[in-house]
Order: C-alpha cells, then structure tokens, then sequence
C-alpha cells in the first residue's frame, strides 16, 4: 500500500510539476483513516473521522475535499492535549468533560492547502480558504466514522502524534 500509494501520487505530482513525496499523508475516506507513509517503508496508520456530508470541494458544502494537499500550517505546537483553538488562535482553555460543543478543534492544527487547481484550488473550492484542517476533537468517541463538517479529524493523542512527524510543505492526499 505504501509503495502504491506513493507512485500513485508521484505521477501526480509530476502532472502538477511538483517534487515528488518523499514521505505522505495518506487520508482514505472510504476507510476512515490516516496513515502517514515513509517511502523507504513502513509508517502508521490511525483512526479518523472525515465529513458527515461526504466528499466535495464546495465552499460552504461542509464536505471533505479531494487530491493533493500540502500541510500550509503547523498550529498549536506544545500545547497541552485538549487546548481548545478558535480561529486558529490557542485559547489557553483545555475541554474537559461536561464542555457543550458539536467538534471543537483541538490539540493541534494541520491546516491545508489544495495543489489542485478546478479540484481544490481555485475560488469557491480552495480548501485553504475553506479552513480544512487536520485536527484533534472533542468527540472521540465519533472517530473511525464520518462526522465532521469537511476537516480530518483524529484523536488527540493522535494528532499531537502525527503533528511531531510531519512538516510543513509534506503532501496529503485525500482519496475516497
């Protein structure tokens, strides 16, 4: 899977006339995962949570969008698990059971940039100004099946896990 995963997308790039992954996020959201692939072998693979509405690149559809992404953004890098970001700003608050609230976006935030223009580039689809991230949530108990409103969404310990591998400019392609 890696090694087919990593082609595939390297023919893309290529098309793209982008550099060519040297390791890759991997978001299947027919699968409800998230793996994140080295190209010499190996990885992880961890649960997640994508859109409740499916897949689409619409500005205002709540849906996750499609291709090839680049990590645009780092947020959140030493806070506590379960901090709390509003408008990516880190409130200092921490979720604590009890807290009312749908999906709030917490721990840390990948937030993306679409490399595909007409698929995620471009206006009323960029998924840089649709705000997709890859984030930690409150409702964990949700993960492994479609919930959000078009974010990645993945446990918190998780997330803080990924955050630390990954850099920014790594490519993440969303596949469904």
């Amino acid at each position: 899977m890696n090694r087919a995963a990593i082609e595939r997308v390297s023919g893309l790039c290529k098309e793209l006339e982008l550099a060519a992954p040297e390791d890759l996020v991997l978001v299947d959201t027919n699968g409800q995962t998230l793996s994140y692939l080295k190209k010499a072998g190996g990885g992880v693979m961890f649960k997640a949570s994508t859109s409740q509405f499916g897949t689409g690149n619409r500005e205002g559809s709540y849906k996750t969008p499609l291709g090839l992404h680049r990590i645009a953004e780092k947020i959140g890098e030493g806070a506590a698990l379960w901090t709390i970001f509003s408008s990516r700003e880190n409130t200092g608050a921490v979720w604590t059971e009890g807290m009312e609230g749908e999906n709030q976006i917490l721990t840390r935030i990948l937030r993306l940039q679409g490399l595909e223009p007409g698929v995620n580039a471009g206006p009323a689809i960029d998924s840089y100004d649709r705000y997709i991230y890859i984030h930690g949530t409150n409702r964990e108990d949700l993960i492994g099946t479609p919930f959000s409103h078009g974010c990645v969404c993945m446990r918190n310990e998780d997330v803080a896990e990924l955050f630390d591998m990954v850099e920014v400019g790594m490519y993440v392609y969303i596949e469904g």
